[in-house]
């Protein structure tokens, strides 16, 4: 059976074969892409015209007048004149008629193409920011959510507040980003701008020299710090002569901190983010339940630190001014020459030009009273510091921070304590706790084992009860896991199995690098997270809000000086009294202690707060129990 010639195999069909010289004859210009629409729209016009007039009732009864009448309906629904007459009066009817389309279409293509460059322009993110006031955001990272977040938190009582975002993405990609992260930011309005904010000419676009305050976002990758500074150096070149911005940066390697504060100028601050990370997870790992505080303290949903003006309270004596505020808690002064005192002694008296350094809901909400609030001395006791005891700690895990935590212990455990490390790494992790162990001695005592802690047999092989705390570590970015949380997550389930299992109960401090992770963690109510990323975001933005605090959060999160610590209860008041919250300040002040709040350790409290309750009011009275910490602001 033979096929038709059209289906021969190895030859093409006729409708290929047409295809494929329209094609060709398309790919030859503009003037024959022209040709074939006019071709097409005759096609169309002129037989329908043809059918209108022939189906017309009036219409003429003659052939030529006919052919007429279907000439002016093609050429007023082309816009080709549709004169008749001579062929002289037509072609020039219809020369006219080109003409004035052309110029038509010519004008509406360049308004077309002019508006669409605009638009295009504008969706590029390369028109200048025209504010002033604003806060400039360079670079995107992985904090750039939770500062846009506390800075919309921050503004929310301001009538207009502008947020500038240069970094070089594209800009529908980061306006998603930000709706889908971030939400709705209320009377702040976020701006963003394309563009590498090392480079002066795209910097120039959030007007920087305008800014109220300018923050340099860290990057994701520690080796690419150097581009922090390119953005510092960019920042000042663009400054203006004599004008200087306020620059709140973030590092995450300390060898950059110097070159970056060189780079920013006298007047920025600039954070080291995996030393402060390491600081705070030091910290938590001997006092359960503070990682909850700085929670509170530092985002903007609950109270906060702020500086305030105190005039009433001149020739007060410090011990007195911490009860004279019913509504905050009294931390510290800022004197006159703008040096902060932390928990400075009880016997201090406020000067005239002294501003107070207060927790409070809001920056207007410290209002002093005449009398300071009343105390009952009946409850007070006077118990003795407890001395430091040796301690032994667990570090599961090791990333380039492990090595600021073993620093940090050494500053604050008792002469002897021990941190067990069991982690996977080889000999070259066996020689980097090495180097760390010298650093330690004699303060701190470091032993090593190999092991993978996401293994079941390693975990289980842990004797949970002999330790006093746990510290749970991810590996870093970019050494073979995409996800170094997903580790941590395993480790804290074969724990809370081990927990369950053995019955010993083990605090556990957990070092995690995405704060929508923590609500995915196997861990028991109140578990302290240091969220890196976030923790850096929420110091930045607190900072820029108010420049004191750069000292204050150096102080408190420095190995000597004042620190937040949480203590029992029972050093300040009598257990299972009922008294009131200023009694507890009282009692603390006696002891060269500044009380900031409370955690409830009771099981049958209630509520989402994990016990924590900071700066309650001076009138509060509740049932003080053995079960009970006060949060309190003290020396080392």
């Amino acid at each position: 059976m033979s096929l038709p010639a059209e289906e021969t195999p190895g030859r093409a069909s006729l409708r290929e074969r047409a295809r494929y010289w329209f094609d060709n004859t398309l790919a030859k210009g503009v003037a024959v892409l022209v040709g074939w629409l006019a071709v097409a729209c005759l096609a169309v016009v002129v037989p329908a015209s043809a059918l209108l007039v022939w189906t017309d009732d009036h219409a003429p009864d003659t052939y030529w007048a006919k052919t007429a009448a279907v000439w002016r309906s093609v050429g007023q629904t082309l816009r080709l004149g549709g004169e008749v007459g001579s062929p002289l009066r037509v072609a020039l009817s219809v020369l006219l008629a080109l003409v004035a389309l052309f110029y038509v279409s010519t004008v509406v293509g360049l308004m077309t193409t002019a508006i669409t460059d605009e638009l295009i322009a504008l969706r590029r993110g390369h028109s200048t920011v025209l504010e002033q006031g604003h806060t400039v955001v360079l670079g995107w990272s992985a904090q750039t959510f939770t500062v846009m977040a506390e800075l919309a938190a921050a503004n929310a009582n301001q009538r207009r507040t502008a947020v500038a975002v240069l970094a070089d993405r594209d800009v529908t990609e980061m306006e998603e980003e930000l709706r889908s992260e971030v939400g709705d930011t209320g009377r702040t309005r976020i701006v963003c701008r394309n563009g590498r904010p090392s480079d002066p000419v795209a910097l120039a676009r959030v007007s920087p020299a305008m800014a109220h305050v300018v923050l340099v976002m860290p990057r994701d990758q520690p080796d690419e710090d150097a581009e922090v500074v390119k953005n510092l150096l960019a920042l000042r070149a663009t400054a203006d002569e004599g004008k200087r911005v306020r620059v709140v940066a973030a590092v995450r390697d300390a060898r950059y901190r110097l070159a970056a504060a060189l780079a920013a100028g006298p007047d920025a601050v600039v954070l080291e983010a995996d030393d402060v990370t390491a600081r705070l997870v030091a910290q938590c790992a001997r006092q359960p339940g503070l990682s909850l505080v700085y929670q509170e303290l530092l985002d903007f949903a609950g109270d906060e630190f702020y500086v305030v003006d105190a005039p009433a309270q001149e020739n007060r004596a410090f011990s007195e001014v911490l009860r004279a505020c019913p509504k905050s808690s009294v931390v510290g002064l800022v004197g006159a020459d703008g040096t902060l005192h932390l928990n400075p002694p009880a016997d201090r008296v406020v000067h005239a030009r002294d501003r107070l350094i207060v927790i409070a809901q809001d920056d207007d909400s410290t209002v002093p009273t005449a009398e300071p609030a009343a105390f009952d001395e009946s409850v007070i006791v006077n118990r003795a510091p407890s001395k430091r005891h040796r301690e032994r700690v667990l570090l599961l895990g090791w990333n380039r921070r492990a090595r600021h935590i073993v620093r940090h212990l050494t500053g604050h455990v008792a002469a002897g304590s021990v941190l067990h490390v069991v982690a996977e790494g080889g000999e070259r992790l066996a020689e980097e706790v090495r180097a760390a162990a010298a650093k330690a001695a004699p303060t701190l005592t470091l032993t090593f084992a190999q092991g993978d802690p996401t293994l079941p047999e390693t975990v289980n092989a842990m004797d949970l009860a002999d330790y006093d705390g746990v510290i749970v570590l991810g590996p870093d970015r970019g050494t073979g896991t995409d996800e170094p949380d997903d580790r941590t997550l395993v480790t804290l389930l074969l724990l809370r199995e081990l927990e369950r299992t053995t019955g010993a109960a083990v605090r556990v401090v957990t070092e995690m690098t995405d704060d929508r992770n923590r609500a995915l963690a196997p861990a028991g109510v109140g578990a302290d997270f240091i969220v890196s990323g976030k923790l850096i975001g929420l110091l930045m933005v607190q900072i820029s809000q108010n420049w004191h605090l750069a000292a204050l959060f150096e102080e408190l999160l420095a190995p000597h000086g004042n620190a937040i610590h949480l203590k029992p209860a029972g050093d300040y008041v009598r257990t299972g009294q009922r008294t009131s919250f200023a009694t507890v300040v009282e009692s603390a002040s006696r002891r060269g202690e500044c009380a900031i709040g409370y955690r409830s350790r009771r099981p049958d409290r209630s509520g989402t707060d994990d016990g924590v309750r900071i700066n309650p009011a001076k009138t509060e009275i509740r049932r003080w129990g053995a079960d009970d910490d006060v949060i309190v602001l003290a020396g080392r």
